[in-house]
């Protein structure tokens, strides 16, 4: 492992720092995770801090393999229960880099309760949550994001729950930064990780990410050259809400989101639906843009930075708590400390 010492003595400088691992990548030929884990790395040398400062922890599931594969510090730990675990990693480490690496299965049902206590606690931490919308670790049964009257292992006769719209429920939950990144464009979600790697707080990105062995194709509308550019929509910051390779657009209609044809000349890119990252009465619209039953799927799905707030985190005011405490007179009096000011004698 890289020193610090080395890194600042230039003896291994940070843009050749290789953050791979010795470990043999151990998931199924063709899995998305490859391209996610490829790009995760490219991301890390781009930033180029030591190893020593990064952490990656996990759940349980196929994506929560990944501290293995990574020369950093790391940790695979219990299913849907990494929130808890980089939750005190962070209050008394706040200078590392800290990465929640979770599925679909892992963080939205067994650690569902975790995930959103997270979310509004606004942890400093980069949540990756891989969604291929099945369970592919134990073997094909349906997961939270499994679609209605999906056929697996668990429902042979289709599913019959609804399934949840992670980042509807993430907004729901107060997260501070939310985006959504696929495994099969990894310049974009190359630019997605940046900016959630830039952001103080929880950055949650789920990424589309395909299990060829037990949900194959679940997401190629999104990634086929022939449909992509009908069915996806990359948001940028201030810019109109633009898709089909510039021929069709978005736009309000009260609060209504309607498609327009932008190829006749009669509707202007300034009457378009313009992004804002910031605005957090939107995004929730946005957010549901595809799933809204009143617009029966004519809408495309959207990638990119949906919604970016700025607010305290939790383990900052921690730390402020911890030393308003030391400063107090009688500093190290844990029993003062408990026992506080609203203390009276009886007798």
């Amino acid at each position: 492992m890289t020193t610090a010492n080395e890194v600042i003595n230039g003896s291994n400088a940070p843009e050749k720092l290789d953050y791979a691992s010795d470990q043999e990548v151990r998931w199924c030929p063709g899995c998305g995770d490859y391209s996610i884990l490829k790009q995760v790395e490219t991301v890390l040398k781009e930033k180029g801090r030591p190893k020593e400062e990064i952490v990656f922890i996990s759940g349980i599931g196929c994506s929560s393999r990944f501290p293995y594969y990574l020369d950093t510090y790391g940790m695979h730990s219990i299913h849907g229960r990494a929130p808890a675990i980089v939750s005190g990693l962070r209050a008394v480490r706040p200078e590392l880099s800290v990465w929640m690496i979770t599925g679909d299965g892992d963080s939205l049902s067994i650690g569902g309760n975790h995930l959103i206590h997270l979310l509004r606690r606004n942890v400093d931490v980069n949540v990756l949550l891989f969604n291929n919308e099945i369970y592919g670790l134990t073997k094909g049964q349906y997961s939270p994001t499994s679609p209605e009257g999906a056929v697996t292992k668990s429902t042979p006769m289709g599913s019959v729950d609804h399934p949840f719209n992670p980042l509807a429920l993430c907004k729901g939950a107060d997260a501070t930064f939310i985006a959504r990144a696929m495994d099969r464009d990894p310049k974009h979600l190359r630019e997605v990780l940046l900016a959630a790697d830039a952001h103080r707080g929880t950055s949650l990105i789920e990424i589309y990410q395909n299990c060829n062995v037990f949900n194959d194709g679940a997401f190629e509308v999104f990634t086929e050259k022939a449909s992509k550019p009908f069915h996806t929509l990359f948001v940028e910051h201030g810019k109109p809400l633009v898709f089909a390779n510039g021929t069709k657009g978005v736009k309000l209609d009260g609060m209504k989101p309607v498609v327009v044809d932008l190829s006749d000349g009669t509707t202007a890119l300034d009457d378009l639906w313009i992004h804002d990252q910031h605005d957090g009465f939107k995004a929730p619209i946005l957010m549901r843009l595809f799933d809204d039953p009143r617009l029966e799927g004519a809408l495309p799905r959207p990638f990119g930075v949906l919604y970016m707030h700025e607010r305290h985190t939790v383990e900052s005011k921690i730390n402020e708590q911890v030393a308003q405490a030391v400063a107090r007179k009688g500093k190290g009096d844990l029993d003062a400390l408990l026992r506080g000011e609203r203390t009276w004698t009886i007798g």
